[in-house]
């Protein structure tokens, strides 16, 4: 890399800039990182990306035998479609089944006490369940007679 950069700075001098950086900036801390991470898992996981191109409604509708029209959140038979409910909901579960990875990953501290260990590990297995039991039921919503037997 140096060989085909050396012409060309031999040629070009860059200008001696002297920045300096604001007074008011600083390096965020690790959580405010942690948050910008986790908002931008939740929107890109939700399908925010799909919800702008397409814009879909937020919910859709369906007739009953009544003839009486209910609200549907999840657009059955369409593996890739999706209403805007529907990709937060599945968001949702998707970022507290990460959640719970990550609470999970903190009963490794040694400093952490057993009874506080025991808890974080219950809240940590209990996202996760949660949030699989409700990922195979939206699973099914979707697409009605998947996985069974």
């Amino acid at each position: 890399m140096d060989v085909l950069l050396r012409p060309v700075f031999s040629v070009l001098a860059p200008p001696d800039l002297k920045l300096k950086r604001p007074g008011w900036v600083t390096t965020p801390s690790p959580y405010t990182i942690f948050f910008f991470v986790l908002v931008s898992y939740f929107l890109v996981t939700g399908g925010i990306i799909y919800d702008v191109i397409v814009e879909p409604p937020s919910v859709g509708s369906t007739t009953d035998e009544n003839g009486h029209t209910r609200p549907v959140a999840f657009m059955p038979y369409r593996v890739n479609g999706q209403y805007i409910m529907e990709g937060l909901a599945s968001s949702f579960m998707f970022t507290l089944g990460g959640a719970g990875f990550i609470i999970l990953d903190q009963t490794h501290n040694p400093t952490t006490p057993k009874l506080n260990r025991i808890m974080l590990q219950f809240v940590g297995f209990g996202a996760l369940i949660i949030s699989f039991g409700c990922c195979w039921i939206f699973m099914r919503m979707k697409l009605p007679g998947y996985l069974h037997g």
